[in-house]
């Protein structure tokens, strides 16, 4: 019995060690060093492969590929008069960029790297942030900064953009919940967010106040697997949780305050990876739901 015993203390030790040097939960740590990216940096997306990719790295206009233990190399550069704010990617691995001041949405063909024009509109403001469904069907929101308005956009995989909502505030971040019925679209100056539901034709309804805050402004969102909707809250330097009925779950503190935009991936799409344009650089932090 003695060998038995010591092996179950052994295994007991190991546990305990395991648990001890573990990643605490919601515990922001960096990811990249300061200062390798623009106050423009935002975006951050992940392509099948696993690789993560941000935009605006050194300077405005390009894209940067993030690799897993934090160091950036260039991955493109585009047009001139093109910057990206940030980035999609479809079933066929090719990327989608919204490009805020050329007003387009730009494709990057996922072999060639080789940069086009998905679509262009003279009445996109400043195409700002995407979301993509299972039918290569992109969520775009279009704010006018001046006059603090917005409008929000679909666009088909033909590069054809329907204007789905002319009448928002300065819409911003924009996601679909796990089941792509729902899409959330926060407005950063009126400090609300609001919730769309969606056919099976990629058009909105009902729309409807899904959460307000007091102060500071929003940024990037995304949703985890059941459904829970993670907010930047710009200026404050927080993720804030709130859960499919729009109450707050919890919020996250980070080391910087400009949060710009977040991902999920890593070990079991459990990591949340957070663009800080104060910092010009990256945070993460593990959660404890992956992402969608």
């Amino acid at each position: 019995m003695k060998p038995l015993f010591s092996l179950s203390l052994f295994l007991s030790a190991c546990v305990c060690f395991a648990q001890q040097n573990a990643p605490a939960l919601f515990k922001a740590t960096d990811h990249t060093a300061e200062n390798l990216f623009t106050n423009n940096i935002e975006g951050p997306a992940f392509d099948k492969k696993g690789n993560l990719y941000v935009v605006n790295f050194q300077q405005d206009g390009t894209i940067g590929l993030v690799k897993p233990d934090g160091t950036v190399s260039l991955f493109v550069t585009l047009p001139q008069g093109s910057t990206a704010n940030s980035i999609q990617f479809d079933r066929k691995g090719n990327m989608y960029l919204a490009d805020f001041t050329g007003h387009n949405v730009l494709k990057v063909e996922r072999k060639s790297r080789k940069i086009s024009v998905h679509v262009h509109r003279d009445d996109f403001n400043q195409p700002n942030d995407l979301c993509i469904n299972s039918k290569d069907q992109l969520f775009a929101s279009d704010p006018n900064w001046k006059e603090s308005t917005g409008k929000i956009w679909r666009i088909d995989p033909d590069g054809k953009a329907t204007l789905l909502d002319g009448n928002m505030g300065t819409a911003n971040g924009i996601t679909l919940s796990p089941d792509e019925k729902t899409l959330y679209v926060n407005e950063s100056v009126q400090r609300k967010i609001w919730v769309f539901d969606v056919d099976a034709s990629g058009n909105i309804s009902n729309k409807r106040l899904f959460a307000e805050f007091p102060d500071f402004g929003f940024d990037g969102m995304k949703c985890d697997k059941k459904g829970n909707l993670y907010v930047t809250r710009y200026g404050k330097g927080t993720i804030a949780v709130l859960s499919p009925d729009g109450k707050q779950i919890r919020e996250v503190a980070l080391k910087g305050k400009r949060c710009s935009n977040l991902v999920f991936g890593g070990k079991k799409g459990r990591e949340v990876f957070v663009t800080l344009q104060d910092r010009k650089g990256m945070e993460k932090f593990l959660n404890d739901i992956p992402g969608r």
